[in-house]
């Protein structure tokens, strides 16, 4: 997995637009981001996730999902690991970041 796959991925889900948060890749729904490329030169891509949903991640699969480091990991941010992320386990896991963030009218 890459940062371009990443990318392809996060741009797959229903209405999720490309922006920019402090001069870093991000993806948006409904003007929220649910995933970051702001990790990407040290390897990782970032989700945001609930605190629960990432420790579910984590307990599951610590090679490939961590917190992010400080705060931010506190609240849900969470890294996932690029080079040992399987193509299907990263759609499922920035679904659920997506799912997070969209508009009540496109879960349905």
């Amino acid at each position: 997995m890459t940062g371009a796959d990443f990318r392809r991925i996060a741009l797959s889900m229903p209405e999720a637009v490309e922006g920019a948060h402090f001069d870093n890749a991000d993806f948006r729904v409904g003007g929220k981001i649910f995933a970051t490329l702001a990790l990407e030169k040290e390897g990782f891509g970032v989700l945001i996730l609930s605190p629960e949903q990432q420790a579910g991640m984590v307990e599951d699969a610590p090679e490939l999902f961590s917190p992010v480091p400080g705060g931010w990991g506190r609240t849900g941010s969470t890294r996932v690991c690029l080079a040992k992320m399987p193509p299907a386990i990263m759609e499922a896991a920035l679904r659920t970041a997506w799912r997070n963030r969209a508009p009540k009218r496109l879960l349905s």
